[in-house]
């Protein structure tokens, strides 16, 4: 709980006023400490992404995280792959399908991961509208492995969702990360790139794994180059 009032106000781009008002909708995830309120960043980042809000890139500034290298959206993608056709007629059983898919080490335990992806999807969907859902882990470095990975996995058939725009769900891209910050920049350039209308076309159109990735690197390069 790192983030004030007005640091969240200034993330999001709104008044603190806004703030306190969602704050007594209990719509954003809040915590109230020693009378004042205080907020997670990846909990902030994931409310502000599933509801199409713009998030200033100083969510990232984490003095304790400082020198680490920024994963690559491209490079969890490739280690992640690609899948189609992928089964499941409810979020259990599509879930189900996607853990058996992720590419991990031996020792992870599939089935402990299967139920915390449930448990997070229990606490607030992770369906971001437009047929797209991003189960991710809510706690990153519970599995401890090495390295960020996504899976995009098109689901053979479509499956109610509880997304924000009441849409069924038929792209997922599921995110297991090592650590927090990893996990907040996938996260975000994944927000960020999704609303690129030529990578949003080749999801919809379920394009060949090669085009997509390349689609992403592409966004993902103009969002880079914006930043820098």
């Amino acid at each position: 709980m790192n983030l004030s009032v007005k640091d969240t106000a200034r993330i999001l781009s709104v008044s603190e006023k806004t703030i306190y008002r969602w704050i007594k909708q209990q719509s954003i995830p809040a915590y109230r400490v020693q009378d004042q309120y205080r907020f997670n960043r990846a909990e902030v980042l994931e409310w502000a992404t599933s509801r199409r809000l713009k998030v200033s890139d100083e969510i990232f500034n984490e003095p304790e995280a400082a020198g680490q290298p920024v994963p690559s959206l491209v490079e969890a993608m490739e280690s992640g792959g690609v899948h189609y056709r992928v089964s499941g007629h409810d979020t259990e059983s599509a879930l189900r399908e996607v853990v058996q898919l992720l590419r991990l080490p031996g020792e992870v335990d599939r089935e402990f991961l299967l139920r915390v992806l449930l448990a997070r999807e229990a606490m607030a969907p992770t369906a971001i509208g437009d047929g797209i859902a991003i189960p991710h882990v809510r706690n990153p470095v519970v599995l401890h492995i090495d390295r960020p990975t996504i899976a995009l996995c098109f689901l053979e058939q479509a499956i109610a969702y509880g997304a924000l725009d009441g849409g069924p769900v038929n792209i997922l891209f599921a995110i297991i990360s090592p650590t927090t910050r990893a996990h907040l920049h996938l996260l975000a350039k994944l927000s960020f790139v999704l609303r690129d209308a030529e990578v949003r076309e080749g999801l919809r159109g379920q394009a060949p794994r090669q085009r997509i990735l390349d689609l992403v690197r592409a966004a993902e390069d103009r969002l880079v180059g914006a930043g820098s």
